[in-house]
């Protein structure tokens, strides 16, 4: 029986289109300069939230360097410096907002960064962003190992003291290059399933496999453009913390506007995306109220 309907039913293959994987675009040099370009202009138009969202960056570093030095654990500075590049990405999460919203002609100010936190995927945000504080937990543990076995367990007791051990000792020379070679290892795993994973869930809303599947589909084919990006962000990153740490509020918010820069290259536009409904505004009640409020469905029942 010919089906009365067939004229108006949607094509069977609509549902697959739409839920189809991120079209990955191949990118180049020229590339990652547009996007660092880009990425400045956005830094340039909305300048105040450096102070509001990235002061800590600075202000975390000296800390972390006069703890470093008042107990004793001074081979762990380096190390926790570059620690940033693993947790960079999800620290950027405010600026890959903010970029969203001057591609879209909205408003941008400081205070919108934080429109993040009610996005429909800040809890695979979230999820993403513990993996990376666990690896960054790691490498601070395997930094530590590897100083002990060039070393053992006695700490330099000042900063010249250190430095001549590390570059004049044979231990020291092992401890850079088997230091160095751990270190680049955390952070090409950090780039592979990170590098667009957040802007790729703050705009398209993926879960968090979905989106360290696509970082990864993205650096498997784009090697040698991601490659040079890894060292665009090292290389800006230890500029920005020579300075006491000073130079990370620039650094970082420049390279989180970039990075959207960089999704949007390299991820192809979905063509089926459709916006997500704001969230209706929050009924204020009475102060009075607050044990019912736990248990909004009591009211409905009640009424």
């Amino acid at each position: 029986m010919a089906n009365p309907y067939s004229g108006n039913a949607p094509p069977l293959v609509q549902p697959a289109q739409e839920t189809a994987d991120p079209v990955i675009r191949r990118i180049g040099l020229s590339d990652l300069h547009a996007a660092l370009r880009l990425g400045w202009e956005d830094f340039k138009a909305v300048p105040s939230h450096a102070i509001i969202l990235c002061v800590i960056y600075p202000v975390l570093g000296l800390a972390l360097a006069r703890a470093v030095l008042g107990y004793s654990v001074l081979p762990l500075l380096f190390p926790l410096a570059a620690g940033f590049a693993l947790l960079g990405p999800f620290a950027a999460l405010g600026l890959y907002e903010l970029s969203r919203r001057r591609e879209l002609g909205e408003e941008a100010s400081a205070w919108n960064a934080l429109d993040v936190f009610a996005s429909p995927s800040f809890g695979a945000m979230l999820g993403l962003g513990t993996l990376l504080l666990a690896l960054f937990v790691i490498w601070i543990a395997v930094a530590q190992a590897i100083y002990v076995a060039a070393f053992g367990y006695a700490s330099a007791a000042e900063i010249p003291d250190f430095i001549r051990r590390v570059l004049t000792t044979p231990q020291g020379w092992w401890l850079i290059v088997v230091g160095c070679g751990v270190g680049f290892l955390f952070a090409l795993l950090a780039l592979c399933i990170s590098v667009v994973s957040f802007p790729l869930m703050l705009d398209r809303h993926a879960t968090t496999g979905e989106a360290m599947v696509t970082s990864l589909r993205v650096v498997a084919a784009n090697p040698v453009a991601m490659a040079a990006w890894g060292l665009i962000v090292a290389a800006l990153l230890v500029a920005g913390s020579i300075p006491l740490f000073l130079g990370l509020a620039i650094v970082v918010p420049l390279l989180g506007h970039a990075t959207w820069h960089l999704y949007r290259k390299v991820i192809a536009p979905d063509p089926y995306q459709r916006p997500v409904p704001p969230r209706a505004p929050r009924q204020k009640r009475p102060a009075a109220d607050f044990p019912a409020n736990l248990f909004p469905w009591r009211r409905k029942d009640s009424a």
